[in-house]
C-alpha cells in the first residue's frame, strides 16, 4: 500500500498509527507509519519494519546473500513480511517463499501493507510452526526462525526435538538463520544457553552473526 508523498515526508518527523487490530493470537497488533516504512507493533515489541528490521538486514548483508543459490526460502513468522520485503527490494530476489503464520490478522495485515505489492510468490499458510515442521515433507534452500510472542520465544521452539525437526527441512547445502534477542542480561544469558546447550548439539558446525543487539544462529559458516 503506498501512502501519499506528504505522508512519507511527515512520517520521518512523527510516526503516527494507521491502524490498530485485535489479533487471533495478539491481543494489540499497531500498523505504524514511520520514516517511510511500515512497521508492526505488539505490545512490548517491533514484529517488522521493513529494511529497518535491522538483525536481518545487517545479516543478509554479511552473508553476501545475493549470492547464494537460493530457490526456496521457507519464514517462520511473518510479521509484516519484512523478509522477503528487503530481499526482493534491497537485495533484488524473487524467491518463492513458504510464510507460517499463527495469526490470521498478522496474514491479511501483511498482504494489505507490504505483500501485496512484490513479484516473489508467497504461499501463506496460516497453523502453528510447530505442527508445520513436523509434518512438512520439504525441503528449503534458506530457513528463516523469526517467531515471538511479544518479545519472548515460546518454549516448544527452543527444544532440541524441534531443531531435530527443522533441520530436516533444510536442503543439502542450506541455511538456517534462527533469530534470537542479544539485547538485555536477560536476553544475553538466555540466547547464549540455548546456542550451547541446544543449537550446537543439533548444529555442530553452527555459529552466529551478532547483529544490532540480536543473536543471528546459522547453521554453518557461510563464507
Amino acid at each position: 500500500m503506498k501512502q501519499a508523498l506528504w505522508k512519507n515526508i511527515l512520517s520521518y518527523i512523527y510516526p503516527f498509527t494507521l491502524e490498530v487490530v485485535e489479533g487471533t493470537h495478539n491481543p494489540h497488533l499497531e500498523i505504524v507509519y514511520s520514516r517511510g516504512r511500515y512497521r508492526l507493533d505488539t505490545e512490548n515489541a517491533i514484529y517488522s519494519y521493513e529494511d529497518l528490521y535491522t538483525n536481518y538486514y545487517y545479516s543478509f548483508k554479511q552473508l553476501k546473500i545475493e549470492t547464494l543459490a537460493i530457490q526456496n526460502v521457507l519464514v517462520l513468522g511473518l510479521g509484516l513480511g519484512s523478509i522477503p520485503v528487503m530481499l526482493e527490494k534491497h537485495f533484488g530476489k524473487t524467491y518463492h517463499y513458504t510464510a507460517i503464520e499463527i495469526d490470521e490478522e498478522v496474514v491479511r495485515l501483511a498482504h494489505k501493507y507490504s505483500l501485496s505489492a512484490l513479484q516473489s510468490n508467497i504461499e501463506y499458510i496460516c497453523t502453528d510452526a510447530r505442527l508445520f515442521v513436523e509434518q512438512c515433507d520439504r525441503q528449503f534452500d534458506l530457513v528463516c526462525m523469526d517467531i515471538f510472542m511479544d518479545d519472548m520465544i515460546p518454549l516448544k521452539f527452543e527444544q532440541t526435538d524441534f531443531l531435530q525437526q527443522i533441520k530436516t527441512l533444510i536442503a543439502p547445502d542450506g541455511l538456517l538463520m534462527y533469530n534470537r534477542l542479544f539485547n538485555t542480561p536477560k536476553d544475553k544469558l538466555s540466547s547464549k544457553g540455548f546456542y550451547e546447550q541446544a543449537f550446537l548439539e543439533v548444529f555442530p558446525n553452527g555459529t552466529y552473526l551478532d547483529v544490532d543487539g540480536n543473536w543471528m544462529l546459522l547453521n554453518k559458516l557461510v563464507r
